[in-house]
């Protein structure tokens, strides 16, 4: 999440009428509006190597992977996010142009800037949605990867991917190789 704007307190649907006039992203969070700044090297490749393992291994399945340009709706937080990667099975979500609010995984990508707010903030409001069954932390700078998983009592199970460990997205049946995710880094 990037710095405040200086905008008046908005409603989410005032956010959604002012962004659609924008050339900028922008999240919204309790009122607030969040210029969206640029990602480095290590951040967008970090992104895209898990997209696409992600898009090959869930090829043929109801499922479906969206990257950094697709806004997640998180109606209880009254929060609108752009996640780095997310994944939803949701047929509604299937036909939705603008706004996903039902997904079973979501991916954020550290930066300095934002890990603070991703880990907490952004993660309790995660935590809200129903069909969220997993939360990915990929931190490209140290190379680690913390997989939050939802158990069968609705609380969180921290699960750290220790190097040359391989990612298991149990909600999805999918394995990711650590090293297919920080590929192409240096």
């Amino acid at each position: 999440m990037g710095l405040p704007n200086p905008q008046p307190h908005f409603s989410a649907n005032d956010y959604l009428a002012w962004e659609r006039e924008q050339t900028e992203k922008s999240e919204y969070f309790r009122g607030e509006v969040f210029a969206m700044g640029g990602a480095s090297r290590r951040h967008v490749t970090a992104t895209l190597n898990l997209a696409a393992d992600l898009m090959d291994a869930l090829d043929g399945t109801p499922c479906r992977v969206y990257m950094a340009d697709m806004k997640l709706r998180v109606q209880e937080g009254e929060a609108y996010f752009y996640p780095d990667v997310l994944v939803t099975c949701d047929a509604a979500d299937h036909r939705a142009d603008q706004c996903m609010s039902a997904p079973t995984l979501i991916v954020e990508v550290l930066s300095p800037s934002t890990a603070a707010f991703d880990r907490g903030e952004k993660f309790a409001t995660y935590r809200r949605i129903p069909a969220l069954q997993e939360f990915v932390l990929v931190d490209p700078e140290r190379r680690s990867i913390e997989c939050y998983r939802r158990t069968d009592n609705d609380l969180w199970q921290l699960r750290d991917i220790v190097p040359e460990t391989p990612l298991t997205l149990e909600s999805l049946q999918v394995e990711i190789p650590w090293e297919r995710i920080f590929r192409n880094l240096d």
